[in-house]
């Protein structure tokens, strides 16, 4: 954690020459790693990565380099529902820049609190009533369907995205084929936790 400096995986990467390359460094360390790819003359399309690595945030800091960046993800500003459009259009409006998906699955987790509090009938001082109504709370999710699943972490789709521009020239994660749908942590198997 915190290298910024990735000549050595760089160099070995020009050596062997793999068909395809995954890498896990969120913040600031993928944003090196994706600027010194670029310098040293490598494609980024034979990268992988998922949605944190390759966040609508990071552009700002990485601009060019991350076009053609391939990742999966569970959610992109082109998501393609009413509701998703519906944030996409405000967050713009407010902020001005496209967001991010730690700002679509927070915008998700406080829909989710309203509908589950709207079904409990506002009762938050009963927290065995608040988490039923968590566990069966429907709302309009920007991502799409949406479930919990046996532990409550989320059950939902999962598509390969690939940094493109849109209409305006902006850098974006374009939502291309489903890889998996309604899947869960791996964890869910284990857990105890019923609904």
């Amino acid at each position: 954690m915190g290298q910024l400096d990735f000549a050595v995986e760089i160099a070995r990467q020009k050596d062997q020459k793999p068909d395809a390359v995954f890498f896990f460094l969120p913040g600031g360390m993928g944003a090196n790693f994706i600027k010194q790819l670029r310098a040293a003359n490598l494609d980024p399309s034979i990268l992988l990565t998922t949605m944190t690595t390759s966040d609508q945030d990071l552009f700002a800091a990485t601009g060019e380099s991350m076009l053609g960046l391939v990742n999966a993800g569970s959610w992109s500003t082109d998501t393609d529902n009413a509701a998703n459009k519906a944030f996409v259009a405000a967050f713009e409006q407010a902020y001005k820049r496209l967001p991010s998906f730690y700002a679509a699955h927070g915008y998700d987790a406080i829909m989710l609190l309203d509908a589950a509090v709207r079904e409990n009938g506002g009762n938050v001082d009963d927290p065995a009533s608040l988490r039923h109504a968590l566990a069966n709370a429907k709302f309009h999710s920007v991502r799409g369907d949406f479930m919990l699943g046996p532990n409550q972490f989320p059950l939902q789709d999962y598509h390969i995205r690939t940094v493109s521009r849109d209409a305006s020239g902006r850098l974006y994660n374009r939502t291309g084929s489903r890889i998996s749908s309604k899947h869960g942590d791996v964890y869910a198997s284990a857990c105890k936790m019923r609904k």
